[in-house]
């Protein structure tokens, strides 16, 4: 039976969080006074890492219903409500020459990395409507712009990984249409720019070897958790501020 938390914390979820930019959300979110739920797919690896910050370990597999369906019951059970859901698990996907991509590689990354938020947010949808300000922030990428895609002067132009960028223009379409559909969500979609994390140091990663701090890459998440009454909806920023569709 649901019942409702009578802490005043906010309550976040954090998806892929035992490691890279889901970990630095966390630990930022925990710092910024929320009671925060660190998901993970591996329970010996994110329970250790949860438990060290000060977080509450959820076993969460963004690419199984059972899995997310627990997830959900668990924090209903607990808090009765979530305030803020940051979707960030994903995967960059294989990195080949273009001749050489299937279409189970696209498969692979669209489940993840929009199925997998579709799924999430679905269940807990229940949840963030229980919430007196609830916030939704699903974690994009530059690559999924094509006005960055078209300007010449921004590393994104170049850049290959064409069904990690599909997957991420998808995210940002679907976020900008559930924001138009649930005005009483703040729905947002946050940009860590190139950050130096375990995705970015794959072999065949361009960008390996670069990248600013997972603390910079975590700031537009922050910035839309924990914004005021100013803080939008529907819309699509960095650290620096809107990026162009």
């Amino acid at each position: 039976m649901m019942t409702t938390s009578s802490d005043t914390s906010p309550v976040s979820l954090v998806t892929g969080a035992n490691k890279g930019i889901g970990l630095e959300a966390v630990r930022r979110l925990i710092g910024a006074g929320h009671i925060v739920y660190l998901g993970a797919r591996d329970a010996d690896r994110g329970r250790p890492v949860a438990e060290s910050l000060g977080a509450r370990f959820v076993q969460l597999d963004v690419t199984s219903d059972e899995s997310v369906s627990r997830a959900a019951a668990l924090v209903a059970e607990e808090q009765g409500r979530l305030d803020v859901l940051v979707n960030n698990a994903g995967i960059t996907g294989p990195f080949r020459d273009v001749h050489d991509y299937t279409a189970d590689d696209a498969a692979m990354v669209l489940m993840t990395n929009l199925v997998g938020y579709v799924r999430v947010m679905q269940a807990f949808l229940p949840l963030l409507e229980l919430s007196s300000d609830p916030r939704i922030i699903n974690v994009s990428s530059g690559l999924g712009s094509f006005g960055l895609l078209n300007d010449p002067s921004r590393k994104e132009s170049t850049a290959g990984q064409p069904l990690y960028a599909a997957s991420k223009a998808a995210v940002n379409m679907l976020s900008a249409r559930y924001a138009k559909l649930l005005p009483g969500i703040r729905i947002n979609i946050a940009d860590p720019g190139l950050t130096d994390t375990d995705l970015t140091r794959v072999p065949g990663h361009p960008g390996a070897g670069l990248g600013h701090s997972v603390e910079h890459g975590s700031d537009a998440i922050i910035a839309f958790a924990t914004g005021g009454p100013e803080t939008p909806t529907g819309a699509y920023r960095d650290r620096d501020g809107d990026l162009p569709w």
